[in-house]
């Protein structure tokens, strides 16, 4: 156990009870993914966010990105435009919806893809749901490396955990947050609906990755969906 986790939680916040046991869940699911070839890390503010995701891609010279709120929610894609490195931008102006799919298909040759994650257990394993399949594609495969960006709302207990996360959280709120049409949007939790506009249809699950290449960076705090 990293007592350093637990000393940088307690003293970014209040330093009681909650904040040690949110501690304590962060480290455990950072060991857990240390033996599934993954590291983590705990930046207990954004500041400390930008300090890690500089270190891990200082040599790195294209990036790409993931739709994820969590890089607005901890402002790194502001922080990602300022650093000297071709960005691959899927938010700039101007761009058609050519110019988006040539993004995606120029990010397997990125050197980082910066993402989040929908679900990771205590035990280290991430779960991921995707529309298009273009940032689990990503995430498998393609770029030397993958950051995963979290907040402690992420962390589940195991699988079954992810699963409901994703069900009742993640799919229905990121449906909402793109208008579509599918039952989930009215009730709040998945129907496994068959609506042309569902936008869950690419479930992905790591349990393991070869070394070096993944990373990921928790906050304490809520992020995302």
């Amino acid at each position: 156990m990293d007592k350093n986790i637990i000393s940088k939680v307690t003293q970014s916040t209040s330093g009681g009870f909650l904040e040690k046991h949110a501690a304590l869940k962060i480290q455990r699911t950072i060991d857990a993914l240390k033996k599934r070839n993954i590291d983590g890390y705990f930046a207990d503010s954004h500041e400390s966010l930008y300090e890690i995701f500089d270190q891990i891609t200082k040599d790195d010279k294209v990036m790409s990105f993931a739709g994820t709120m969590t890089i607005f929610d901890t402002n790194l894609l502001d922080h990602m435009r300022t650093r000297d490195v071709k960005l691959l931008d899927r938010y700039a102006e101007g761009l058609s919806q050519d110019d988006i799919k040539q993004i995606y298909r120029e990010t397997f040759f990125a050197d980082t893809f910066v993402m989040s994650s929908n679900a990771i257990t205590e035990d280290g394993v991430l779960h991921n749901v995707d529309g298009m399949g273009n940032r689990v594609a990503a995430m498998v495969y393609g770029p030397q490396k993958v950051i995963v960006v979290c907040g402690i709302n992420k962390i589940v207990k195991d699988d079954e955990a992810a699963q409901n996360r994703i069900r009742e959280i993640a799919a229905p709120i990121n449906a909402m947050r793109v208008g579509a049409k599918t039952p989930c949007t009215t009730t709040g939790v998945c129907h496994d609906c068959s609506s042309p506009g569902r936008i869950c249809g690419q479930y992905v699950t790591i349990r393991k990755q070869q070394p070096g290449r993944m990373h990921v960076i928790f906050l304490n705090e809520n992020l995302g969906y």
